[in-house]
């Protein structure tokens, strides 16, 4: 059966057409990409989709939601949309949905995807277990953290709020990054450090720390900067990114109990050539008595292009296989 997949974020919201049958995702059409301020609601959005489609649209629908899903009233910080999903069938013309957090759609799409989405970071050079559980993580806005548990052919998403345990530092460098950090926040979680963001925070505190000059930059050209190696404070500030980044991939493996760990998100993909040559193989495995446990986790990367949508479409397989 045809599904309207859409993955909702802040600025922008994806809409595609899935084929699903059987738990499966057979087919993902060409994405069609909306800035969501140019849209008063969802709804309207939908409609667009519909014009520009040229037909009218499949009567299911999955959607991922780049934030909590449970609520009367879903509401994003930067996107003007307002879901309220009980009304979400009727709004749409729709008989059937799906609404999923948006990193909960990642893990759904791990699990439906092909290998060849998946480059080795690190670790065993060797396939996603058919069984046990696949840590998942990813930065981009935030820090998105979910799990997936593979057994007896079945698999299970469990979504969580890693993103927002505190963030523990392992030097006397990091020991200063978070005294710094503590000065403009309340508490400072992973967030504040592994998300696209978070290397603006490290950057800004690198530099009193070291006592120099700096300006504000935007994420966008801050990030370009210590990618293209242009600028030492911003390269420092890249380094301590992927030691982080490391450090909580390797944590969160131990606390769910994983035997592989898959990194998303859109930051992810930004750094993905810069990974394997940081300090992030070194801080992952670095866990005392458990390092040659670690060493034995294969560490992927997705590079497929709409993880989302993927994702979405494969949550809503996943629900109704029993009723197609």
């Amino acid at each position: 059966m045809e599904i309207v997949a859409i993955d909702i974020g802040g600025t922008h919201a994806r809409f595609s057409i899935a084929e699903v049958s059987n738990g499966r995702v057979l087919s993902l059409g060409e994405e069609t990409t909306f800035k969501t301020a140019e849209h008063a609601s969802l709804q309207l959005a939908w409609e667009r989709f519909g014009e520009k489609l040229g037909r009218p649209l499949p009567r299911a629908a999955a959607i991922a939601w780049a934030g909590p899903v449970h609520g009367e009233v879903l509401k994003l910080t930067n996107n003007p949309w307002v879901l309220r999903p009980a009304t979400l069938n009727e709004k749409l013309g729709i008989d059937t949905h799906v609404l999923i957090n948006d990193f909960g759609a990642v893990a759904h799409a791990v699990a439906h995807m092909d290998a060849s989405y998946l480059d080795h970071i690190c670790g065993p050079d060797a396939p996603l277990p058919s069984d046990g559980v696949i840590t998942i993580l990813g930065p981009g806005t935030g820090l998105g953290v979910a799990h997936l548990l593979r057994t007896e052919g079945r698999y299970f998403v469990i979504e969580t709020e890693g993103g927002h345990i505190d963030f523990a530092p392992l030097d006397r460098l990091e020991d200063k990054i978070l005294a710094r950090l503590r000065e403009r926040f309340r508490r400072v979680s992973i967030e504040r450090i592994i998300s696209g963001p978070g290397l603006g925070n490290i950057y800004e505190a690198l530099a009193a720390i070291e006592g120099v000059p700096f300006s504000l930059l935007d994420d966008i050209k801050l990030w370009q900067m210590a990618l293209e190696g242009k600028d030492n404070l911003a390269e420092a500030a890249l380094d301590r990114f992927c030691l982080s980044l490391g450090a909580i991939a390797g944590d969160l493996a131990l606390a769910q109990g994983a035997t592989s760990v898959v990194i998303g998100g859109g930051v992810g993909l930004r750094i993905a050539s810069h990974l394997p040559e940081s300090g992030f193989r070194q801080r992952f495995v670095s866990k005392g008595r458990f390092e040659r446990v670690m060493s034995k986790i294969p560490v992927k990367l997705i590079t497929y292009p709409q993880p989302g949508l993927l994702g979405a479409a494969a949550a809503y397989a996943n629900k109704y296989s029993e009723v197609e």
